[in-house]
């Protein structure tokens, strides 16, 4: 049995734990990846790293092309899979298109990308989960505060903090259009939360989380230990932001005429597969957690061409 190393949802007051996992797993066979030591460092640091220039205007032009198409396909559907924002039919996140897209699926096995996830995990790697967000201008909604790891720990049975997020900005993420905002060193630190989870809680949990999420006293003191400092993640689109799942993270509503929308890959260990469930619920759908059939991605070293929808 994997002990719990991470227990939330237990009680009625939150607790701040240490972290007890390494943020960066260095290990020789895998440092071809495209970080120098800096920008290592500063990821151990930070949680984060911002980096630009992985993708010729070209292939920026090819990833827009592709956003727009998989906006028109799902205009319309309503399956699971697809989460629209409370209040309106607006689409808010399109979930599991690495296996639903074939553009999608080759970009989430491109070298870049996986090369740098498995610099900063020492392992190989494979999707736990994927999205787009979209953030609509005037009426996108905002993302609460939270760590990825808790949820992923407690409802999907994640055992370590030893995955990371990549993000591709899609559109350019300007400070007024509901940027991405990051804690600067809460990865360092684990929020237990309180309360209990009900079976099939992300029914309500991706349109507007409500369990999981750190009280004001925790998040206080987070930006305290930060030095007050809360980031964004604003750049061009082609930018792409790695995270740590344990981040403190968030994003305010889109009020500006301007919509904001990124690819996000969840890049786990292989080494960190998904078990049981920290908690006495069944485990969430596999389109929000990938358990089946899992296998480390092999990166494919071609550049994106727009050639039917695929990567070649």
């Amino acid at each position: 049995m994997v002990a719990d190393l991470y227990p939330s949802r237990i009680g009625k007051e939150a607790k701040i734990l240490k972290r007890r996992d390494p943020v960066v797993h260095r290990n020789a066979a895998f440092n071809d990846g495209a970080l120098n030591e800096t920008q290592v460092d500063f990821f151990e640091e930070k949680g984060y790293l911002l980096v630009k220039d992985l993708f010729s205007e070209y292939e920026i032009q090819v990833l827009k092309d592709e956003l727009k198409r998989v906006m028109d396909e799902h205009d319309h559907v309503h399956g699971d899979e697809v989460i629209r924002e409370p209040g309106s039919d607006e689409i808010r996140s399109v979930f599991e298109v690495h296996k639903n897209s074939d553009f999608f699926k080759c970009l989430s096995q491109n070298e870049r990308l996986v090369s740098i996830a498995q610099q900063l995990l020492g392992s190989q790697v494979y999707i736990t989960q994927s999205r787009i967000n979209f953030k609509p201008g005037f009426k996108g909604k905002e993302f609460y505060w939270h760590s990825d790891f808790e949820t992923w720990h407690v409802e999907d049975g994640m055992p370590n903090m030893r995955a990371v997020s990549c993000s591709i900005i899609l559109t350019d993420n300007h400070e007024f259009n509901g940027p991405l905002m990051l804690i600067p060193g809460s990865h360092k630190w684990y929020v237990s939360c309180p309360g209990k989870t009900p079976d099939n809680n992300f029914k309500e949990s991706l349109k507007k989380q409500e369990l999981g999420v750190p009280d004001h006293d925790s998040l206080k003191w987070l930006v305290d230990e930060a030095g007050g400092q809360i980031d964004r993640a604003t750049g061009p689109a082609g930018t792409v932001l790695f995270f740590d799942c344990n981040v403190m993270h968030g994003s305010s509503g889109n009020i500006s005429p301007f919509p904001r929308s990124n690819v996000f890959f969840v890049f786990n260990s292989i080494e960190n597969k998904l078990i049981k469930p920290f908690s006495n619920i069944s485990p969430r759908p596999e389109f929000l957690a990938n358990r089946e059939s899992v296998r480390a991605i092999e990166p494919l070293k071609e550049n994106i061409k727009k050639s039917k929808q695929i990567l070649i």
